[in-house]
């Protein structure tokens, strides 16, 4: 798997993250403090340090062994945040998992979506994976308008499934498969025939939640 070129639509582009960005990605996670806190994961053992060049070398380890894939998103060359596809499980399965930031400055560009697009095609067309899914909070409307945009499918609650800000949270899961995109994720949302209603929650998990 090549993924040393960036790929990229217009203005944005992601490319596999490279430790020489520790630097820009630590300044921009302590510049966006408040934007960022409400979604981060957090460990409930307690409070870590923010240590990006460590991080880095556990995510390109992560690459190395085959079970993720950390990108960083860029606007005309400029580090607009984060995306990792994690957790990426072969055989019968051959799924993974997205999760994202972008920095404050950088929101309501459509940068997130066409990130999610292009790593979603390229998990599909260059690594063989049959599914993606992206878990998110039921505050989080900005992510929530993603799944929203690229026509990701709601596949349920998720109750208590991941600790972010502190504690144990609900997550509401969408998901995305081949045979639901076969001439992309990028080409369906560009070209307007992305599903209007697929990402919708039933009221009565809006009420669980």
């Amino acid at each position: 798997m090549d993924l040393a070129s960036p790929r990229s639509y217009g203005s944005i582009a992601i490319r596999l993250i490279r430790q020489r960005d520790s630097r820009a990605l630590q300044q921009e996670l302590l510049t966006n403090r408040t934007w960022l806190r409400p979604w981060e994961a957090t460990n409930p053992d307690g409070p870590v340090s923010i240590d990006m060049r460590s991080a880095v070398r556990r995510l390109l380890q992560q690459y190395r062994d085959g079970g993720g894939i950390p990108f960083v998103m860029e606007e005309n060359g400029t580090i607009a945040g984060q995306l990792n596809v994690w957790g990426i499980a072969r055989g019968s399965l051959a799924s993974a998992t997205i999760g994202y930031w972008v920095s404050e400055r950088f929101a309501g560009r459509g940068i997130t979506p066409t990130a999610v697009a292009l790593a979603t095609d390229i998990c599909f067309s260059e690594l063989r994976l049959h599914r993606m899914e992206i878990c998110i909070r039921p505050e989080n409307t900005a992510s929530l308008r993603v799944v929203e945009k690229l026509g990701f499918r709601y596949e349920g609650l998720r109750r208590r499934y991941i600790h972010i800000d502190g504690d144990w949270r609900d997550h509401y899961c969408f998901a995305v498969v081949t045979e639901d995109v076969p001439d992309g994720v990028l080409r369906r949302w560009v070209e307007g025939r992305a599903p209007q209603d697929a990402a919708t929650i039933p009221p009565a998990d809006r009420l669980r939640a």
